[in-house]
């Protein structure tokens, strides 16, 4: 109960920002009392966590003193491990990113070789945590890579197109290489869940990450949607074609394997109108507020690939007169917001939002 208090606390201080927030909002908005919230902000001041940021006039009796959320007091690194680069970004109690370092990867090698890589490139981010805060104070590293895995227990599943990876526990050998907590998760996930917590405004939606691979991560009923046996967001192998090309997850006609082999020819409308038809299936299934893009493939061509998405949930939409269509826009950054969503992994239970839910 303690923790879950703070944690409403803390969403609230990261949430007010720079303004900060008073001692007696606080009280309002998490319905504890003003004692409660007075023991809780002492020791979040005195673990550097908060701070005064001024006085505000207040409608009668003295000024009140209002507390913002200290940035830079504490730090999580993201670490993206796709199948042949891996992203290593350092983001703040605020969710900015401080340090990034990316660096070619091949997800094939041996276990062990992609795993001292990886605590490598910790490392080196990690180092921009200790000069700023004065010593080490990185809460934790959250790693997000392609799917299926589960992110309970940390361990791999048989990752598509890599099948040794099976049964691999990468939460504890990186752990144990790094001294640090770890968490691990789906990219899709990773980066949907970054995405809703820094927009609490953003309804439900699917992010669709078109890299290497394709995969989605689903946000329903404003939090991180996983399912019952955590394998939701598979959303690139759904058939469209049944005698279609074989893809490397052992079906034919999967939406990645047409999607990949249109990127591959340079047919690059021809993917976006592939990616749309899997995009507009999942809102007719769904009935999600917005579709979000995002990966490297669809950073390199943003506006072909928005308008041939919306131009197939447009014609879906008016076929079945569903109304006005889902927006479609892109997430930036190319891959950086899985890297940033993996940073969230550690992140969002400190402030009590682990899925993208808020604690209260």
């Amino acid at each position: 109960m303690r923790h879950h208090n703070a944690a409403l606390v803390l969403d609230l201080l990261r949430g007010a920002g720079g303004d900060g927030i008073s001692r007696l909002e606080l009280a309002e908005r998490t319905g504890l009392t003003p004692q409660a919230v007075s023991k809780i902000t002492g020791r979040l001041r005195g673990e550097g966590l908060a701070a005064e940021a001024g006085r505000r006039a207040s409608t009668g009796g003295k000024p009140r003193t209002v507390l913002r959320l200290v940035p830079d007091a504490r730090y999580a690194v993201g670490l993206h491990l796709d199948r042949d680069e891996l992203t290593a970004v350092l983001v703040d109690l605020a969710g900015a990113p401080v340090a990034i370092r990316t660096a070619p990867l091949d997800l094939g090698a041996p276990a062990a070789d992609v795993v001292a890589e990886a605590a490598a490139a910790v490392a080196e981010v990690s180092a921009a945590a200790a000069v700023a805060a004065g010593g080490p104070a990185v809460l934790g590293v959250g790693v997000a890579l392609p799917g299926p895995l589960d992110h309970r227990d940390g361990v791999l599943h048989r990752v598509t197109g890599f099948p040794q990876w099976d049964g691999f526990p990468l939460r504890e050998a990186l752990a144990a290489r790094t001294g640090l907590p770890v968490s691990v998760d789906k990219d899709t996930n990773a980066a949907a869940l970054g995405l809703a917590l820094s927009d609490p405004a953003a309804g439900d939606f699917a992010y669709l990450h078109l890299g290497t691979g394709l995969g989605a991560g689903l946000v329903l009923g404003g939090a991180l949607h996983r399912g019952a046996r955590i394998g939701a967001g598979e959303f690139g192998h759904q058939t469209l074609q049944l005698d279609g090309p074989p893809c490397g997850c052992g079906g034919r006609g999967c939406v990645e394997a047409l999607c990949l082999a249109a990127v591959a020819r340079g047919d690059v409308a021809g993917a976006a109108r592939v990616l749309g038809a899997g995009a507009a299936n999942l809102v007719a299934l769904l009935d999600i507020d917005r579709v979000v893009l995002g990966g490297r493939t669809v950073a390199a061509h943003k506006d072909i690939y928005v308008r041939g998405v919306r131009a197939v949930i447009e014609e879906r939409a008016q076929r079945e007169g569903a109304g006005t269509p889902v927006p479609v826009a892109v997430a930036g950054g190319g891959d950086r917001p899985v890297a940033e969503g993996a940073a969230h992994l550690v992140l969002g239970p400190l402030f009590g939002r682990a899925d993208g839910r808020t604690a209260g």
